[in-house]
C-alpha cells in the first residue's frame, strides 16, 4: 500500500495551467521587500545585516515564479539561504544572519506541492529539510524549538497538497459529467439520426413505386426526403459540436414529451403513427421529458424499419401519480424473437430507463407485432 501511495506521488504530473503572474504576485514582493528593509532598521542583533538585507530583498523576487518553476525556486532560495548561513557559521559572525521577513518561503514550500509535480514535491522536501537540518544544527537549537519549526515548515506543505488534492478531485469530478454528457449527446445523435434516415428512406422506396404512375407524388417524396435531410443535417452538426472538446459548445434545447405529437403521421402515410398523451404531463424533470421522447422515437423508428407488414404504431403517453408511463405498439407480423439487426436503439433506451431509476420492457406483443412499456418516475432518479 505504502509503496503504491509512493509510485502514485512519484508519477503525478503537474497542475495543469498555473497562473504565470498575477498583480497579486507583485504586491506580495513589494510588501516582503519593504518589510526586509523595515526590518533592518530594527534589528541589532545582526552581524551581517547588509547580507542577510540583500538576500531577503533578492530571494522575495523567486515567488513571481513560483507556480511555473515550483522546484527551481525552492532549490534556488533555500539553496542561497543554506550558503549564507554556512558561510556564516564558517565566518564566525555569530547570531541569526537571515530576516524574519524572509517567511515568505513559506509560500514557495505551498508552491511546489500545489503546483509542482510529484518528482518536484519529492524534491523540494529534500531540499527544504535539508536546509532545514543544516540550519539547526548551526544555530545549536533547543529540542522544543526544531519540533515547533519542523510543523510550520511542514504545515504549508500540507496546505498545498490539500489544495491540490481538493482541485483535482474537482476536475475529474467535472471529467466524469462530461463524459456522462457526451454519452447522452452519442445517444440522441443515434437516435435523430435513425429515425429521420428510417422517414427517409421509406419516402424514397414509396417514391420508386409511384414515380411511373403519380409522377408528382414522386417529387413530393422528393421535397419531403429533401427538408428530412436538412433537418437532420442541422441537429446532427449540433451534437457533432457538443461532442467537441471545446466547453462552449453550442446544446440544441432538449424535445420533451410535448414534441411526441409531432412523431404522429397522417393516414396517407405508411405506417399510420397515433399519438394519444393524456393525464398530468406537466412538471416533468427535463431529463425525464427527454427520455420519454427519445425513447418514443426509437420505438417508432424500429418499428418502421423491422415491423412486417405493420399499418399502424400506436404511442400512448399517460402521465401518473408519481410517474410516465410510454407504450408504443404495432400491429405488424407476429414475432417470437428478438428482432434481427438489433443495434445501439435497445440498448440506448435500456440506459436512458436504467439512469433515471425507470423500466424498460422490450419484446414482441401479446397479440401481433411489438411491445415497447416504460415506466420512468417524474422527477428523475431518487437523490
Amino acid at each position: 500500500m505504502a509503496g503504491n501511495a509512493v509510485r502514485s506521488l512519484w508519477a503525478e504530473p503537474r497542475a495543469p495551467q498555473p497562473p504565470v503572474r498575477v498583480w497579486r504576485d507583485w504586491a506580495l514582493v513589494v510588501v516582503f521587500v519593504s518589510l526586509a528593509i523595515f526590518e533592518s532598521f530594527l534589528r541589532r542583533d545582526l552581524l551581517w545585516l547588509p547580507v542577510g538585507v540583500v538576500e531577503a530583498v533578492a530571494l522575495a523576487f523567486t515567488l513571481l515564479w513560483r507556480r511555473t518553476h515550483p522546484l527551481a525556486m525552492v532549490a534556488l532560495a533555500f539553496g542561497v539561504s543554506i550558503v549564507v548561513a554556512i558561510a556564516s557559521f564558517a565566518g564566525h559572525a555569530g547570531g541569526r544572519v537571515g530576516l524574519y521577513s524572509m517567511v515568505y518561503l513559506l509560500l514557495l514550500t505551498y508552491a511546489v506541492f500545489r503546483w509542482g509535480s510529484g518528482r518536484e514535491a519529492v524534491a523540494g522536501s529534500a531540499i527544504v529539510l535539508a536546509t532545514y537540518g543544516v540550519s539547526t544544527a548551526l544555530d545549536q537549537a533547543q529540542a522544543g524549538d526544531e519540533v515547533f519549526g519542523l510543523v510550520i515548515l511542514v504545515l504549508p506543505a500540507v496546505f498545498g497538497a490539500s489544495a491540490r488534492l481538493r482541485v483535482t478531485s474537482r476536475l475529474r469530478a467535472m471529467d466524469q459529467v462530461r463524459l456522462r454528457e457526451r454519452e447522452q449527446l452519442a445517444r440522441e445523435l443515434h437516435d435523430t439520426v435513425a429515425h429521420h434516415i428510417s422517414g427517409m428512406v421509406i419516402r424514397a422506396q414509396a417514391g420508386r413505386v409511384v414515380a411511373e404512375s403519380r409522377p408528382g407524388a414522386a417529387v413530393e417524396a422528393l421535397e419531403i426526403i429533401e427538408a428530412e435531410g436538412s433537418r437532420t443535417l442541422a441537429e446532427m452538426r449540433t451534437m457533432v459540436g457538443a461532442l467537441r472538446q471545446r466547453d462552449d459548445a453550442d446544446l440544441a434545447p432538449q424535445r420533451g414529451v410535448a414534441d411526441i405529437e409531432r412523431l404522429a403521421r397522417s393516414q396517407g402515410d405508411e405506417p399510420l403513427v397515433e399519438v394519444h398523451l393524456s393525464g398530468d404531463l406537466g412538471d416533468l424533470s427535463p431529463s425525464v421529458g427527454a427520455a420519454t421522447y427519445r425513447i418514443a422515437q426509437e420505438s417508432i423508428t424500429n418499428a418502421m424499419r423491422h415491423a412486417r407488414h405493420a399499418s399502424r404504431i400506436v404511442v400512448l403517453v399517460a402521465g401518473e401519480r408519481d410517474t410516465i408511463r410510454l407504450t408504443v405498439r404495432d400491429d405488424g407480423d407476429a414475432v417470437s424473437t428478438i428482432r434481427p439487426r438489433d443495434g445501439y436503439g435497445i440498448v440506448g433506451m435500456t440506459e436512458r430507463a436504467a439512469l433515471l431509476g425507470g423500466t424498460i420492457q422490450v419484446g414482441p406483443g401479446p397479440d401481433r407485432g411489438w411491445a415497447v412499456d416504460a415506466v420512468l418516475p417524474r422527477r428523475g432518479p431518487a437523490r
